[in-house]
């Protein structure tokens, strides 16, 4: 019976909670249309990853990570305050998208690509957070392996699976 190891493509359903059972949900994930990656390839938390090492087909699982093995603690230095003008397109600022709660897609000074959530809106300036929305977070998993195949050639050199399930990127 093949079990889950490196370069196969792994098939999971599984419900997301904070903290523990108990916890609010956050995702759940149906054998319908299950999250579908290529094991040991990086793509997910190595912590989440080493939970699942040599389950087979059907096998159930259930597990908490701490924060520090997930997206880590809450950091304060990823909440900043930027000027309006940051946020301007053309000399005009987009207030339907200056929204509590909104995801904004925006560049450090390198280039790199950072998620931002908007967490205030002030007349000359929006705060933004740079936290992941679970940083802080322990979480809480249980499901069960739907699917395992090696993982093609193809698959293998882009680093993705190609068809089947809910691809994680």
């Amino acid at each position: 019976m093949t079990q889950i190891r490196k370069n196969k493509v792994v098939s999971l359903s599984y419900e997301l909670r904070l903290q523990d059972e108990n916890g609010q949900v956050v995702e759940n994930v149906s054998s319908k249309e299950p999250l579908t990656f290529i094991y040991g390839i990086g793509k997910l938390l190595p912590t989440f990853e080493s939970q699942l090492n040599d389950l087979k087909v059907d096998d159930h699982f259930q597990f908490t990570l701490k924060a520090d093995e997930a997206y880590g603690p809450f950091r304060d230095e990823a909440v900043v305050e930027l000027p309006m003008k940051t946020f301007e397109v053309d000399g005009k600022v987009d207030e339907t998208m200056l929204v509590v709660g909104n995801k904004i897609p925006m560049m450090d000074q390198e280039g790199n690509r950072l998620d931002g959530t908007v967490a205030e809106v002030k007349p000359e300036s929006v705060k933004m957070d740079f936290n992941h929305p679970l940083a802080g977070q322990d979480l809480y998993f249980k499901g069960e392996v739907v699917d395992i195949r090696d993982a093609t050639e193809e698959e293998l050199a882009h680093g993705h699976v190609h068809s089947g399930g809910k691809d994680h990127e």
